[in-house]
């Protein structure tokens, strides 16, 4: 046992040898194993590069094939034939697109002259160009016409650049674009051109391609349309839609060109202003020689002042042009519009015939200016009683007519409808006018007649409101009324008074009554003459039956002047005596009268044939006459005060006018009107107003009268206010001239 420890133990050291050697063996081998691992893994990393690399080599290879195969194939079918010519202008090589452009095969077109493939009108032209870019260099554009072997010719542009190699020229490289279709588009534009020339030069043009995108415009396009041509073009032809027109219509138009390979007519264009404006327009759709539509050229001519001159005729034809209201032919085809609905709803409606009073004195004494604005300010005034969709419409002069319509299926209701409006309308012309600085008043006299359907005829309508109007006039003015079957005979009489009346001027069927001017109670101090119409079967006719019709019909004048003959011949004879030379004579003149551009020369010729003194003549004007046109009347005034003519004024009082012109008329008289001194005694108003005028007389120094007195209340009521100068039945009515020489003999 202890031998073998020993054993065991001695030979330890020997063990501890082997196990080192044994280590440094393993230790050795490890570092080599692991060095071979490292250059395994290298040679693994650098197998893994070169594979990449082959693989990226592979690809830029199939990139680069890729790439010339697009290149050949660009080369061979681009649109662009390519071409290389030599220094003697033969084909060296040839696109595909090229051959088929010179329409051969490709092998057949090598060593071939270009120049035979030129059209011989072109061919020294060809060869001059190709001498200048040889010898020159640079690029350069050109157009030429080629002729193919076939026979068939196609426009080209050829783009040319000289090719060089060591500073040795070798040709030409050409590239070859077809043009035929821009040549054919050209002599369009060529032709449309000396067309808009020779035709309307001031017309726009443009031309598209076959998607209406705009491809040229000229100057005129700008000009009209306000679109630079730089804003245009690249553009839809909507750039110029209005918004107008529907689908409809574009889609009728399109089918015309696509039919008939044009198309004309009216559209509403818009201008880059955003304004609005009517155009004519025509398109042509441009064809290639198969068929296909290539592009569209449009002319488009700004009719707006056409379309103006369209609108004044058709407003000179339908429109009044002073108030602009239908006339008379718009108004009958409203007037059968309204039958026709009325027949189809049943309810009825009515027409009004409008007639301003007392116009023509305004017209004639204002002048026809002032004239002219009061019919506009009368339009507008119908116009903002009636309702939305009546008519009113100017007939004539100063008639007018308003068609209702719809009023009621009940007559009733439709004439209480119809006498709302007019008595409306009564109101507003009734209105003070306040035109050039004056201010004036005018009334209207309104007809109406009721219609329903059919049942009425346009003429007979017409007619009936007429009637009805005049029977408003009739009444007194400023008034309604309904038409009535017995305003028929009434209408009838009238038109053969009238009649007579011209006939009784003709045939001096006339007579001067006198009716006496008293001063205090008994001393006769003149008369005023008063005519009468001596008919041959009415008898004696008074002037309030006839002189407003001689107003009405301008037979005042022929019929006044005589009244002024008579009344001078009349002083004439009482100047030869003693008992009536002092007698004054007041004649009435009408406004007509007064302001005829002759009537100072008339009276002046009448008073001196007849011999007259014209002291003793006084002409009465009424209130509206002297303060019409003040500055003319008093002009007038002046120039007969001067022969020694005296002036009175009539109806004081009752009118509308400023008593600041008062002063400046050279008057010598004020006369109380009859109105006043009727109620002087029970009328606080009227007995005020008497009073009123007596002062004023006095204050201006003016002569007072006062007519229609009746009464010895009445004288005496005047006579304690200061009139002492009368006119009535109380001391005699209007006596025939023996009559009254008779009864100048007994005072």
């Amino acid at each position: 046992m202890k031998r073998s420890i020993n054993a065991s133990t001695s030979n330890s050291g020997d063990g501890k040898d082997m196990d080192s050697t044994t280590s440094e063996f393993a230790r050795m081998n490890s570092e080599h194993s692991a060095s071979t691992d490292k250059l395994l893994h290298e040679l693994q990393v650098h197998q893994i590069e070169l594979e990449m690399q082959n693989e990226e080599l592979l690809r830029v290879n199939a990139a680069l094939e890729e790439s010339q195969r697009r290149y050949l194939d660009l080369y061979e079918f681009a649109s662009v034939g390519y071409i290389t010519l030599t220094q003697t202008a033969l084909i060296s090589e040839i696109s595909l697109n090229g051959a088929t452009l010179l329409g051969s095969e490709r092998q057949k077109l090598q060593r071939c002259a270009f120049a035979e493939f030129v059209s011989p009108p072109e061919r020294d032209s060809w060869r001059r160009l190709f001498l200048d870019v040889l010898q020159n260099g640079g690029k350069r554009s050109f157009e030429l016409t080629l002729q193919r072997r076939d026979g068939s010719k196609i426009a080209v542009r050829l783009n040319c650049m000289r090719m060089e190699q060591d500073q040795e020229i070798l040709g030409l490289r050409v590239g070859m674009i077809d043009i035929t279709d821009l040549a054919d588009l050209r002599r369009v534009v060529a032709d449309t051109k000396v067309a808009a020339i020779v035709f309307e030069s001031q017309q726009a043009m443009m031309i598209t391609d076959n998607k209406s995108i705009i491809l040229r415009v000229n100057s005129a396009f700008t000009k009209i349309t306000g679109y630079a041509e730089n804003e245009a073009i690249g553009k839809p032809v909507a750039l110029l839609k209005s918004g107008y027109h529907d689908v409809e219509f574009y889609a009728n138009m399109w089918k015309d060109i696509d039919s008939k390979g044009s198309w004309q007519g009216e559209i509403w264009n818009r201008r880059k202003s955003g304004d609005i404006y009517p155009a004519l327009v025509t398109i042509t759709a441009v064809k290639s020689n198969d068929g296909t539509v290539t592009h569209y050229v449009g002319t488009n001519i700004d009719i707006t002042e056409r379309k103006e001159a369209e609108a004044r005729i058709e407003n000179l034809a339908f429109y009044d042009p002073l108030t602009g209201l239908p006339n008379r032919r718009l108004l009958l085809d409203r007037l059968q519009q309204a039958l026709s609905s009325s027949d189809r709803s049943g309810r009825i409606g009515a027409l009004m015939f409008i007639d301003l009073d007392e116009f023509k004195v305004i017209n004639d004494t204002l002048g026809h200016d002032f004239g002219d604005q009061l019919l506009k300010s009368v339009a507008e005034r119908l116009s903002d009683c009636v309702r939305e969709g009546d008519t009113v419409a100017r007939l004539s002069g100063d008639e007018f007519v308003v068609i209702l319509e719809n009023l009621s299926e009940s007559e009733h209701e439709s004439a209480t409808d119809a006498k709302r409006i007019g008595e409306k309308i009564l109101s507003s012309l009734g209105q003070s006018y306040h035109l050039d600085g004056y201010t004036r008043h005018a009334s209207a006299s309104i007809g109406v007649a009721l219609f329903s359907g059919h049942k009425s005829i346009i003429k007979d309508l017409l007619k009936r409101a007429d009637l009805a109007m005049y029977e408003a006039k009739a009444s007194g003015r400023n008034a309604l009324r309904f038409f009535d079957p017995e305003m028929q005979a009434i209408v009838l009489a009238r038109a053969e008074m009238e009649n007579s009346l011209r006939m009784g001027i003709l045939k001096n069927e006339f007579v001067l009554y006198f009716q006496p001017q008293i001063s205090g109670n008994t001393h006769l101090i003149g008369s005023e003459a008063l005519v009468r119409w001596n008919h041959p079967s009415l008898g004696l006719i008074l002037p309030h039956d006839f002189i407003p019709l001689a107003e009405q019909t301008g037979l005042i004048l022929p019929l006044g002047l005589w009244i002024l003959q008579a009344a001078c011949a009349q002083l004439t004879t009482w100047a030869l005596s003693t008992k009536t030379a002092s007698l004054s004579m007041a004649v009435n003149v009408s406004a007509r009268q007064f302001y005829q551009p002759n009537f100072v020369n008339q009276v002046m010729a009448v008073l001196e044939s007849s011999g007259a003194n014209p002291s003793k003549l006084k002409l009465e004007l009424t209130e509206g006459v002297m303060l019409t046109n003040v500055e003319e009347t008093i002009s007038k005034m002046q120039i007969l005060q001067e022969l020694g003519v005296r002036f009175s004024l009539d109806d004081f009082g009752i009118g509308y006018s400023s008593l600041s012109f008062l002063k400046r008329l050279p008057l010598n008289q004020l006369k109380i009107d009859r109105s006043f001194v009727r109620n002087v005694l029970t009328d606080p108003d009227d007995s005020a107003i008497a009073k009123m005028v007596i002062n004023l007389a006095r204050e201006l120094n003016l002569e007072i009268i006062a007519e229609g007195v009746e009464t010895e209340a009445q004288r005496n009521f005047l006579a304690q206010c200061g009139c002492f100068d009368y006119q009535g039945f109380l001391f005699a009515p209007a006596l025939p001239s023996v009559e009254f020489a008779q009864m100048t003999s007994r005072i």
